[in-house]
């Protein structure tokens, strides 16, 4: 498996929550997805990624930091760190909470929005959540932009995904039922296929993990430390593998990831152990070998420094 992929399979990714949003220019709302809110739909999880999918007209979105996109139809904007945003036809006109305009629905039908600030132009648009747990200190969320743009590229590899998601949109936005599980299973692939796009675009302003897969000695280092994690690594051991020495290993990973070589491999392995301990009922001494710890003993000490608590405890709280 590729250290991208184990990243994401980390995550646990969950979709659901939708929203089906009607609206009429000149419109404008302030969003931010609160964890509690989708607990109805993803249980409970510790960070959700909104995501919007224009099916007609045009949304304009500006990010806190002054970021703005323009989206048309068959395009999604991703939110990996639950940025707050505007969104609408126009950003100069008065904000309004979308959390005040959201109409829920009756035994479990969708939530929709019919926001008609004029008579201008008219947009449809299905909102989304991907719930995701173990994010904090999660490479790829942290090397992420706040927004990620997916826009429609017929005949790319995963054309089929958003083909299949746009029918399951339009089918929600239509009121049928029975798409809601089709799209949870698309939205989670439509942000992985994001994901993998931005990594792999020349354009994509990089940084953090991601820039290191344009290093080919870094993308080999986290390729192995991804795929042999088990292993007692040096940082000797590992620049003999991709071909540097011990020095210039430790000064890329220090330069671009932020983090000698066997601090990354520590977070990484504690990062991979709070997964398994939630998503598996494999024993501890169990998962602490799996990630390269000799004892339970020494992987509980470390677990206990990076998470705060046991990995007992931190099992029993995330199974509660």
């Amino acid at each position: 498996m590729d250290a991208l992929s184990d990243v994401l399979r980390a995550m646990r990714l969950t979709g659901g929550v939708y929203l089906h949003g009607e609206y009429r220019a000149p419109w404008c709302l302030s969003i931010h997805a609160d964890p509690k809110s989708c607990v109805t739909w993803l249980g409970q999880t510790t960070h959700v990624i909104p995501y919007h999918y224009v099916l007609e007209g045009r949304v304009r979105v500006r990010l806190a930091g002054g970021e703005e996109l323009e989206l048309g139809p068959g395009e999604t904007v991703m939110f990996p760190r639950n940025d707050p945003h505007l969104m609408g036809s126009q950003l100069d006109v008065p904000a309004v909470d979308a959390r005040d305009v959201v109409q829920m629905g009756d035994a479990g039908a969708l939530a929709t929005i019919h926001y008609y600030g004029g008579d201008g132009e008219r947009a449809h648009i299905v909102c989304g959540f991907l719930g995701a747990e173990d994010v904090r200190g999660n490479p790829v969320i942290d090397a992420l932009p706040p927004a990620l743009r997916l826009a429609a590229r017929p005949g790319s590899a995963g054309d089929w995904i958003r083909t299949s998601f746009h029918h399951a949109a339009e089918q929600i936005a239509a009121g049928h039922t029975g798409s809601e599980a089709l799209m949870s299973k698309l939205s989670e692939l439509l942000f992985i296929e994001a994901v993998q796009r931005y990594a792999e675009d020349p354009a994509s302003e990089r940084r953090g993990w991601l820039a290191a897969f344009a290093d080919r000695h870094l993308a080999r280092a986290l390729a192995l430390l991804h795929t042999r994690m088990a292993e007692p690594w040096t940082v000797e051991a590992l620049g003999r593998e991709v071909g540097l020495s011990r020095s210039a290993l430790a000064a890329r990973f220090v330069e671009v990831l932020g983090v000698p070589p066997m601090q990354y491999l520590a977070n990484w392995r504690i990062h991979r152990a709070a997964h398994e301990l939630a998503s598996s009922g494999k024993p501890i001494p169990r998962i602490a070998e799996q990630v390269g710890y000799e004892s339970e003993a020494s992987f509980a000490r470390a677990f206990r420094r990076h998470m705060g608590v046991p990995p007992a405890t931190w099992r029993r709280q995330r199974l509660g």
